[in-house]
């Protein structure tokens, strides 16, 4: 099984620059259905991309800064990075397909 990275306020900045591939952060909540839907997803991606994508999670009643800061208003809400910048954006539980298509150009 994956290790998905954890995000909060105050590593996010640090994981994000320090990346050496593109990160796909899930915004998430635990009271979010289909934040739940998609979470089976992403682990599988994570181990499909192992080493060429980094697949971390922020949960938005904990850490309110930083989804705030990137307009996130609504979950689930996953922004690609790339070089420390956003790079793509896939809002709502889409299927694997989905977001697949949005992280192979980025790879």
């Amino acid at each position: 099984m994956s290790s998905l990275l954890n995000l909060t306020d105050s590593n996010f900045d640090e994981e994000i620059k320090k990346a050496a591939v593109p990160v796909l952060v899930d915004f998430w909540a635990p009271w979010c259905g289909p934040c739940k839907a998609v979470a089976p997803i992403l682990e599988e991606l994570a181990d499909e991309y192992q080493g060429r994508l980094i697949i971390a999670k922020m949960n938005v009643d904990d850490n309110q800064a930083t989804p705030a800061r990137f307009g996130v208003r609504s979950i689930p809400n996953m922004v690609i990075f790339k070089n420390g910048a956003e790079a793509g954006r896939i809002v709502g539980s889409r299927p694997k397909t989905d977001l697949k298509a949005a992280v192979e150009p980025l790879l």
